[in-house]
């Protein structure tokens, strides 16, 4: 390393600093990368195929990436997929074939945002993949089941990355904290409990995030009378832009219950009360949202549809306004749910059905549903378009047959129901 690099790396911002560079500094994801886990012994066997990591930002896809590079003896490029094209893409192909035919040697292809390719940069990868000279990671914040082109989609595994839990994010800033080499430990910094907290709650499991907001809480506060940068809550509010929550955790838990049984009840007034108690205490609003939508599934479900069009509005327009505009809209749509008629049909039925699928035994495919016919005289399927719309045929698993998931309630809506399940016969 020279000079040159020696000091970008000193200047780089703090979570590039602190990225782990082993399996063992990994903060979160147990479920992919816990001890035994199918992905950790791919990694250390380095026997890794291609896989698309997607999760939220600041949640570690790209460093466990890098990881993975460390342990692995191929070649590493990585690209950007807003940055790159269908040019830089057989570059590298080009060069991984040349290695992997004269030394043996794959390639691993890191692509940062992958979802932004388009078909032709996605098909310009693919008989490269197949051919086994590279070894293709994604990393990417939407589904790739639905952002990406189905071919590169179906070549590999695809890990679902979660937000780190609040322990995850405490953990790695007390190791910013204390790391001499690579993070503040020089720096003789006192980081409150109640600053921790703040961060682990505020950051909302993007590690990126806290470490940012640490960063620039630990260069802007001044050195007290005895030589420490001391970061309390009233400071890490500051920082990460987010005011702490003024009630205790089990309070807050029990504001957004207060809510969700408010809207239940269909008590506008309660419902409002709550939702803006707990914006005032903190509360990031985009959680109520959620709880919104949830409960116009569950207790509003088919009485009122419109119900669930509203809150899914609502949170859109609070994702792109903000607050105190986007407040508008989530009033409105949590007035509309609170007056709409309630059923719990939907969850009902849900239950029911989950229920079903986790213990039936028989869970073979009628024959006349099934994708092709090979025998000519199996049971011809019913086109209910054929028969004006609707034909009685049986559409569920042998033993099944008679299973009623959904009953509609006597209200909203839903009263005017007639289920062709029920008078099929």
């Amino acid at each position: 390393m020279d000079l040159f690099d020696n000091n970008a790396k000193l200047n780089a911002p703090l979570y590039e600093r602190m990225r782990p560079q082993t399996l063992d500094e990994f903060v979160g994801q147990e479920q992919i990368v816990g001890k035994n886990s199918l992905l950790r012994r791919a990694i250390q066997g380095d026997m890794l195929g291609s896989c698309i990591f997607y999760g939220p930002p600041g949640t570690g896809k790209t460093t466990l990436a890098h990881i993975i590079t460390q342990t692995t003896n191929s070649k590493f490029v990585k690209l950007n997929a807003v940055s790159s094209g269908v040019a830089d893409a057989k570059k590298v192909i080009d060069d991984a074939r040349n290695d992997f035919r004269l030394f043996g040697k794959k390639t691993y292809l890191l692509l940062d945002e992958c979802h932004r390719w388009n078909k032709a940069q996605s098909d310009s990868v693919l008989a490269a993949i197949e051919e086994g000279c590279i070894v293709f990671i994604g990393s990417t914040t939407e589904n790739p089941q639905f952002s990406m082109t189905p071919a590169i989609v179906s070549r590999c595994r695809i890990f679902q990355f979660k937000p780190l839990s609040e322990q995850n994010i405490i953990t790695a800033l007390e190791r910013a904290v204390s790391d001499k080499e690579r993070g503040l430990g020089k720096l003789n910094i006192v980081l409150t409990d109640e600053a921790k907290q703040h961060y682990a709650w505020a950051s909302g499991g993007d590690l990126r995030s806290a470490l940012g907001a640490l960063e620039l809480a630990a260069k802007t506060t001044p050195i007290d009378k005895d030589g420490k940068i001391v970061i309390d809550k009233q400071v890490a509010e500051q920082s990460i832009q987010s005011k702490a929550l003024s009630v205790d955790e089990n309070i807050f838990y029990d504001m957004l219950s207060a809510f969700c049984k408010s809207l239940r009840g269909s008590d506008a007034e309660a419902a409002l009360f709550w939702s803006n108690r707990l914006i005032e205490a903190g509360c990031d609003p985009l959680i109520i949202a959620r709880r919104l939508m949830a409960h116009s599934s569950e207790d509003v479900g088919m009485a009122d549809s419109n119900a669930l069009l509203l809150s899914t509005c609502a949170m859109y327009a609070l994702k792109n306004l903000g607050l105190p505009e986007g407040n508008l809209a989530l009033t409105h749509a949590i007035i509309y749910v609170c007056e709409a008629p309630k059923s719990n049909s939907v969850v009902v039925a849900m239950n029911r059905a989950q229920a079903d699928a986790k213990n039936a035994r028989n869970d073979a495919v009628p024959e006349h549903l099934k994708n092709y016919h090979i025998d000519k005289n199996a049971p011809k399927y019913k086109y209910p378009h054929d028969f004006g719309g609707y034909v009685y045929q049986q559409y569920m698993p042998k033993g099944l047959e008679d299973r009623v998931y959904y009953e509609p309630s006597q209200n909203g809506r839903e009263r005017d129901f007639k289920r062709k399940k029920i008078w099929k016969k």
